[in-house]
């Protein structure tokens, strides 16, 4: 039998010991909607992204919706020249979820996780392993459970033009 995304998260919470809860969420067309869909602030609505190094390896890097990755202070901190965003395809292949639906919860391969320091102490919303859905726990036993490297891994959001 072959489990759902949502399924593959919360067999992995159960597994970790994690307290969540996975929420039907109405399409939204910003960061702003989507949080206000969930009671949270846009920087409680954290993206997880899938991030390649150049020697093909790939990590988890948990951003706050309103910050992007700092690819410098990602870079430093890993010791590395080099790394990217891997195409949606090769983000599936790495994790078994398509973007927007991405978290380490349930990955299809165990990767590191690298979390921004601003999420820590918070009650957060994640991709829950399918569209529509959206993932609440409190980051701290989220971090914990993996391991996470926690530090500042992130800028402002330039403003859209």
């Amino acid at each position: 039998m072959t489990l759902t995304g949502t399924e593959r998260v919360e067999q992995d919470a159960r597994r970790r010991g994690l307290a969540i809860e996975i929420v039907e969420r109405p399409q939204a067309d910003s960061l702003e909607s989507a949080a206000a869909l969930l009671g949270l602030e846009p920087s409680d609505v954290i993206k997880s992204l899938v991030v390649k190094r150049h020697d093909g390896d790939y990590l988890f890097v948990l951003t706050p919706g309103d910050r992007q990755i700092s690819w410098s202070k990602l870079r430093a901190l890993l010791g590395v020249n080099k790394l990217s965003l891997p195409a949606a395809d090769l983000a599936f292949e790495a994790t078994g979820y398509e973007r927007g639906t991405i978290t380490p919860l349930g990955s299809t391969t165990a990767l590191p996780v690298y979390a921004d320091e601003r999420m820590v102490g918070k009650r957060v919303a994640l991709g829950a392993g399918e569209h529509g859905h959206s993932l609440l726990t409190d980051a701290d036993p989220l971090l914990a459970s993996f391991g996470a490297t926690i530090a500042d891994l992130t800028d402002p959001l330039k403003p859209r033009s």
